[in-house]
């Protein structure tokens, strides 16, 4: 597993593990974004990216967070590549999503370290971060056509505890 690579911890309860057994627009907006979190879980950009629109917008609004958004496939799978070669150890604890015929909402605890300095505005290399993490996704035949990220972290010990500080 590369330094990028993500495990999917079990979904928490409320939190199915496959898209939800529903007929027409809203399954098939839970099954892409499945296969988007999929495909990022295993590194492969290349297939994430095939699930966007080619005029996909990712964003991360927060200023306290990555506060960046990228316009157009190959400017997004760049944006993954320094994500992806930011981090490691990172897992995944899915909470909730739900979709609508437009939207896919998800929301989960992300825990990983920061390998490198430059790409986290507020954490160092070393540090271990845990991250509620929140994304609304907005859909349109049947691709993703706008990820928006709020990503809340903040430095954890290896035993959970806060660091001081933070």
């Amino acid at each position: 597993m590369s330094a990028g690579a993500m495990i999917l911890e079990p979904a928490a309860e409320g939190y199915p593990a496959g898209p939800a057994p529903k007929a027409g627009r809203v399954a098939e907006n839970l099954a892409c974004v499945e296969l988007h979190f999929h495909s990022e879980a295993h590194d492969e950009i290349e297939a994430a990216l095939e699930l966007y629109t080619d005029d996909i917008v990712w964003e991360a609004p927060a200023p306290n967070g990555l506060n960046r958004s990228y316009s157009g496939k190959q400017a997004v799978a760049e944006g993954y590549r320094e994500l992806f070669a930011s981090m490691a150890n990172v897992r995944f604890q899915p909470l909730q999503w739900f979709a609508t015929e437009d939207r896919v909402v998800d929301d989960s605890i992300v825990t990983f370290e920061v390998v490198r300095d430059g790409y986290w505005p507020h954490f160092s290399a070393g540090q271990r971060i845990e991250m509620r993490l929140v994304h609304i996704f907005e859909m349109r035949d049947g691709k993703i056509s706008k990820e928006i990220v709020f990503d809340m972290g903040r430095p954890v010990e290896p035993a959970g505890r806060v660091t001081a500080g933070a």
